[in-house]
Parts: structure tokens; C-alpha cells; sequence
């Protein structure tokens, strides 16, 4: 008696391949668009902050972080709001025109920190107005910090928060993955992570350091992107 062999044929092998490469295409085209979506939500990030300055401006006629007391008790009631403490030239000097400080500013001697507090009690954002929350300070989708500083002022001049920025003040955000950093900056800007109005640097990087351009951005690294308006 013969002993028959059976197998797929050439036919059923092309068809198993076939769906191999459809599910491995809709898998990376779900990834994409997925990452494409975080981008949105991250440079959504940079636009929001940057319109509660005007909305504040528009209803107060102040930047929010930089009125006084009695400006603050007029607005939201007696000791609703909170001035930063102690007044300081380049962290916090009332009614100057200025959100001073560094925008991470972890504490209430900056303007960039109470800044979150006057428009969360104005409406224009959500989250606590109690500055001694440990979820005061918002978060990005990558869980980075998000702040807001007008450029800290060293030696008479004001000092952006990454070298060579040109604006009347600056968004920034932290933990950012460098594939995202790019698509940020296409979505906002140039398409090139060392100029225009969208830069990035390097977690930790001084204010004295070159943004990285575009081809230096490694994707799996995390960056700080800054927008100045």
C-alpha cells in the first residue's frame, strides 16, 4: 500500500501570506495613527496654554500670575487667589507685564506658578487651586510638566527658556519622546526642531544650549519642546 503525504498547497500558502501582510499592515497603520493622535494631543497642549493668557488678559486686563492681592480679592473674593511671595525681580513682581519665573517652577515664589491657580479660578482651565496640591501642576499625555513663562530675566535682559527664541513668552513641555518632538513641530512650525517658533532640547539642557535639529532627534529619547507666541 502507498503512504499518501498531505500538505498546503502553493495556492493556501499565498492566501495564509496574504492575511499575514493585511493583519501586520492594519496593526502598523493602527500605530501610526495612534501616534499621529498623541502629536495632536501634545501640540494641543502648546495652543491651550497659550489661549488662557488671552482669555485672562481679555476678561482682567493682567497677565494671570502677575496681579496683586488686592487685584486677586477683587476678582475671586478675599484670599481666593494667591500671590507669589517674596516679590523678586525675574520671579515675581506684580502688574509688570510679565508671567516671571521658570515655566516648571515647582513652587509659589515664581509668577509661573500661581499663574495656574488664577485661571483655574477665572474658569478658563480645570484643576485644583489649592497650590499645596500635589496635582497642581498639569501634565502632558507623556506625563511630562507643562508651564508658561514670559523668558527669566538675567543681567537686564530677558533669557528664553532655549537660546535664541524670539517671542513675547514661551509654552513649554517636557517628556516628550523625539518621534513626537518632530511631529510637533511639523504640526506647529517649520518641520525643524532647531528654528522657527518650536525648538527642542535635551531634558536638563541650560538656556544657554542650542535647540537639536530635526536629524539629531532620537525617537526613543525623551526632549523639553518650547513655543514661543
Amino acid at each position: 500500500m502507498k503512504k499518501l503525504q498531505a500538505g498546503f498547497t502553493l495556492v493556501e500558502i499565498a492566501i495564509v501570506l496574504v492575511i499575514i501582510g493585511l493583519m501586520l499592515g492594519g496593526v502598523l497603520k493602527g500605530q501610526e495613527l495612534i501616534n499621529s493622535a498623541k502629536a495632536k494631543n501634545l501640540a494641543n497642549d502648546f495652543r491651550t496654554t497659550s489661549t488662557l493668557v488671552y482669555g485672562y488678559q481679555d476678561r482682567f486686563k493682567s497677565f494671570p500670575g502677575d496681579q496683586t492681592q488686592a487685584q486677586l480679592d477683587t476678582a475671586y473674593g478675599t484670599n481666593a487667589g494667591s500671590v507669589c511671595t517674596p516679590a523678586a525681580d525675574g520671579l515675581c513682581r506684580s502688574n509688570n507685564g510679565r508671567i516671571d519665573g521658570e515655566w516648571n517652577a515647582s513652587d509659589a515664589k515664581s509668577e509661573t506658578f500661581t499663574f495656574w491657580q488664577h485661571v483655574r479660578l477665572a474658569n478658563l482651565a480645570t484643576g485644583s487651586t489649592n497650590v499645596a496640591d500635589a496635582n497642581y501642576l498639569p501634565l502632558n499625555a507623556d506625563g511630562g510638566h507643562i508651564g508658561i513663562e514670559s523668558g527669566v530675566s538675567a543681567a537686564g535682559a530677558a533669557s528664553p527658556p532655549i537660546k535664541e527664541m524670539r517671542g513675547s513668552y514661551y509654552v513649554c513641555s517636557n517628556n516628550i519622546l523625539g518621534r513626537y518632538a518632530k511631529q510637533i513641530d511639523s504640526i506647529m512650525d517649520d518641520g525643524n526642531t532647531a528654528t522657527g517658533s518650536v525648538r527642542a532640547v535635551p531634558i536638563g539642557s541650560a538656556r544657554t544650549v542650542d535647540a537639536t535639529a530635526t536629524a539629531s532627534i532620537v525617537d526613543g529619547v525623551q526632549y523639553q519642546v518650547c513655543a514661543a507666541y
